[in-house]
C-alpha cells in the first residue's frame, strides 16, 4: 500500500461530507472585513456552479462593509451570502465548530456517541455508534428526539441539536425520545471522551450468519485511523469464504479513506472520477495492490451517502461486489475545506464525482442490485432481513462453488 500516495490525484485529496486537509501555513488574524471579503473570493473561485446559484456574485462583495464590526457580524454575513447559493454542503464554520470537526477526522469527541440527522422537520438518531454512552442507554435509529435538556427540538438544525448534546467528559444531557407507538421517554445519559471506532467486524446479536461468512461494520469514513481498521479486518476474515461489509447508515467522511478501501478489494480498475467547475475530469484508478478476492456483498440504505457511495459504486460498476439492501442518499458532490482567519473555515462545493461507469449519482444515489426493506415489524423483533440476504448470497456461492 507504500505506492498508493504516488497514485492520489489532487482530487483524490479533497474530502467528502465537508472534511478535507488545510493548508500547511498559519492563517494570520485579519480585520472582521477582510474574513468576510476572504469567504467572497474563495466562493467565487472555487464553487462548482459558475454563475453561483443564477445571481450576480459581485453584489455581495461589499454588501455588508458598513455593518461588520466585529467576528460575530462576519460569521453572520457569511451565512447569510453562503445560503443564498442555496447549496446545503457549501458552508461556514466558526472556530468552534472546525475545531470540532478536527476532533472527529483525529478519531476522539466528547458527547454520547450519536448520530444525529433531520428528516421533515424531526431530530432523529440515524445510529448509536458502538460501545458507546448512547448505546449503552438504548438509543437506537429512527429515535426521535423531541426535547434537548428541557427545550424543545421543533425546527432545530443539526449543528445547533449537536452543540446542545455534546459537552464535557462526566455532565449529563436528558434526551426526550420518541419511538414508534411506545409512550415518551426521558433518557439522562452522561457524557464521556468518544473514541471513534470506523470498523467492526462484531455480527449484530440477532444476525445467524454462516460459520464461513465474514461480516465488516464501517459506520464512517471520517477518523484517519479507518483505513488501518478496516484492513485489519479484512486480515481478521482472511480464512472466511466471502465478506459482507456494511455501508448502512454511513455518512461518509474522508474521501483518502474511501478510496484506500477501494484500493483494497479492487485490481487496477477506475474508483471513481471527479469533473470540476471547467468540466476538467479526472479518473482515479485502483494500484492492482488489491489485499482480498474473496466475494463480496455490500449493504446499503438511505442513510450510506457520499464516501460510501463511492465505495459502493465502485465495486458495484466493476463487479466485485453484489450490493444489497435500498437506494442510498445520493450526495455526488465533493467539498474543500479551506482556512479561513483567526480560526475559522469553509466548505466548499468544487467538484462532481461519477461512478466507474460514468453515473452521476447527486439526488439519485445508488441502486442496489437487489432491494430488500427493512419493516417496522422487523426492527421491532430485531429481524434483519438485509444481513441474512447477503449471508444467503455467499453461502449459497459458497455451496455451488463446492458443488452442493
Amino acid at each position: 500500500m507504500k505506492n498508493i500516495w504516488k497514485k492520489i490525484t489532487v482530487a483524490a485529496l479533497l474530502l467528502f461530507m465537508s472534511y478535507v486537509t488545510t493548508a500547511l501555513n498559519p492563517v494570520l488574524a485579519q480585520t472582521p472585513q477582510a474574513l468576510y471579503d476572504k469567504a467572497w473570493k474563495l466562493i467565487d473561485t472555487k464553487f462548482v456552479d459558475q454563475t453561483n446559484n443564477n445571481q450576480n456574485w459581485a453584489r455581495w462583495r461589499h454588501k455588508y462593509d458598513s455593518v461588520i464590526k466585529t467576528e460575530d457580524d462576519a460569521y453572520v454575513a457569511i451565512d447569510s451570502m453562503v445560503s443564498s447559493l442555496n447549496d446545503v454542503y457549501t458552508k461556514f464554520l466558526n472556530p468552534k465548530e472546525y475545531g470540532e470537526e478536527n476532533d472527529s477526522i483525529q478519531g476522539s469527541l466528547k458527547g454520547i456517541g450519536v448520530q444525529i440527522g433531520v428528516r421533515d422537520g424531526k431530530l432523529l438518531i440515524i445510529a448509536p455508534l458502538e460501545d458507546t454512552p448512547g448505546e449503552k442507554a438504548g438509543l437506537k435509529a429512527e429515535d426521535e428526539i423531541l426535547e434537548i435538556d428541557g427545550k424543545s427540538t421543533k425546527g432545530i438544525t443539526v449543528d445547533a441539536a449537536a452543540d446542545k448534546i455534546r459537552g464535557e467528559e462526566g455532565t449529563t444531557v436528558e434526551l426526550l425520545i420518541k419511538r414508534d407507538k411506545e409512550e415518551n421517554k426521558i433518557y439522562k445519559i452522561k457524557r464521556a471522551n468518544i473514541e471513534l471506532k470506523s470498523v467492526s467486524t462484531k455480527i449484530p446479536k440477532y444476525a445467524k450468519l454462516s460459520p464461513n461468512v465474514g461480516y465488516i461494520r464501517l459506520s464512517s469514513f471520517i477518523s484517519k485511523n479507518a483505513t488501518m481498521e478496516f484492513q485489519n479486518a479484512l486480515i481478521q476474515n482472511r480464512d472466511k469464504d466471502g465478506i459482507i461489509i456494511d455501508l448502512r447508515s454511513n455518512p461518509g467522511g474522508l474521501l483518502t479513506n474511501a478510496i484506500f478501501i477501494a484500493d483494497m478489494l479492487l485490481d487496477g480498475q477506475t474508483i471513481v472520477s471527479t469533473v470540476d467547475r471547467e468540466g476538467y475530469k479526472e479518473t482515479q484508478k485502483s494500484t492492482q495492490r488489491v489485499i482480498t478476492r474473496q466475494p463480496l456483498v455490500v449493504l446499503i440504505n438511505g442513510g450510506s451517502a457520499s464516501a460510501s457511495e463511492i465505495l459502493s459504486g465502485a465495486l458495484k460498476d466493476n463487479g466485485r461486489a453484489t450490493i444489497v439492501g435500498k437506494k442510498s442518499f445520493g450526495k455526488g458532490l465533493v467539498q474543500e475545506i479551506n482556512k479561513l482567519p483567526n480560526g475559522a473555515a469553509m466548505h466548499i462545493t468544487i467538484q462532481k464525482y461519477l461512478t466507474p461507469n460514468g453515473t452521476d449519482i447527486n439526488k439519485k444515489g445508488i441502486e442496489p442490485d437487489i432491494e430488500v426493506d427493512i419493516t417496522p415489524e422487523d426492527i421491532k423483533a430485531e429481524r434483519d432481513p438485509q444481513l441474512q440476504k447477503a449471508n444467503d448470497i455467499l453461502a449459497r456461492g459458497t455451496r455451488a462453488a463446492r458443488g452442493k
